[in-house]
């Protein structure tokens, strides 16, 4: 609802400004990608199979790849590309963490007019072109909205500020549980609202999906996708009647509002779908695991039985054979 609240406000309402033609908000504004911010989002726990890993491999073909796309000639220094990594999962922290050095801040304390007030910030020292900036790992404790929102502040307050100049989100896009992908999604700038921008994908193959099944199958779960309900078949409809609407606000104070909640809800619902996924791909590791601890104990038996089978005989041929004797 929020996505069709902006279209339709894009679509009646002057989203550049008279002088200059000046972006009205600081989201929608596009610039050379120098620095840029990657949220990986991942799990928590084990025993999903290879769900964390994947997301792990995908974050890391994107880092390789902003890093070694933006090389020049041999004849010029090599293009500055810094990538900042947020993590929200104890697995996909603990990955990068082994593999990147994190960011380090200065604390500065300067004192002016003869020491009656202070100037204090925190500034940042970049050391590595690759850093890890924060975790976001308890927002998966307990998964809210207000927690959520208090990052996603914090990331568009830095966009805004210039000290990043992308954001992407890696996670596993949760569609139904035979329909799921890898995905990195271009989060900042917003250049389409209600639509993803996505910038690399890598699908489920035709193994897993035929183990998802399985599973589903086994669990009585539906491998459907869920239809849409009526109120977000309504939601659809939002805005789209030729109407000219009266706005008490000024475009320019409604989009200061209404895109940071829609940041937050995007990254809202990343979250969401990754932890969707994490339990179908934990309901197929178990699956899987329950079907071989079956499977080892029917082998197990079967020798177990073949042994004594054995025994029992040589212990037959014993005594026919002392009897034979007598």
């Amino acid at each position: 609802m929020l996505a069709h609240v902006l279209q339709s406000l894009v679509r009646r309402a002057v989203v550049y400004g008279e002088e200059g033609g000046a972006v009205m908000h600081p989201l929608l504004v596009e610039r050379e990608e120098k620095n840029v911010l990657l949220l990986v989002i991942a799990g928590d726990k084990g025993f999903a199979g290879a769900f964390n890993s994947n997301v792990g491999k995908a974050a890391q073909r994107f880092i390789d790849t902003r890093r070694s796309s933006h090389e020049v000639d041999h004849d010029k220094a090599p293009a500055e590309q810094n990538v900042d990594i947020e993590t929200v999962g104890r697995k996909s922290r603990d990955l990068f963490k082994r593999r990147y050095p994190e960011a380090t801040w200065k604390h500065v304390d300067e004192a002016y007019d003869n020491g009656l007030s202070h100037h204090i910030e925190d500034i940042r020292e970049r050391k590595q072109p690759v850093e890890l900036t924060h975790d976001l790992s308890p927002l998966l404790g307990k998964l809210t909205f207000a927690d959520v929102d208090k990052s996603a502040h914090s990331i568009i307050n830095r966009y805004e500020r210039g000290e990043i100049d992308a954001v992407y989100l890696v996670y596993n896009e949760f569609k139904s549980v035979i329909a799921q992908r890898i995905v990195v999604e271009k989060l900042l700038p917003i250049r389409k609202l209600g639509s993803q921008e996505i910038t690399a994908v890598e699908e489920m193959t035709e193994e897993q999906k035929e183990a998802v099944a399985k599973a589903a199958e086994t669990a009585g779960i539906s491998i459907h996708a869920t239809e849409d309900t009526a109120m977000e078949e309504e939601a659809k409809k939002f805005g789209t009647a030729d109407v000219d609407y009266l706005y008490d606000e000024d475009p320019a104070v409604l989009f200061r509002h209404l895109l940071p909640r829609y940041i937050t809800t995007q990254i809202y619902h990343a979250l969401l779908e990754s932890v969707a996924s994490e339990h179908a791909s934990r309901m197929t590791a178990m699956d899987s695991a329950s079907s071989n601890a079956s499977d080892m104990i029917d082998r197990l038996t079967l020798t177990m039985n073949r042994v004594r089978q054995a025994a029992i005989t040589t212990e037959i041929i014993e005594i026919v054979s002392g009897a034979a004797a007598l």
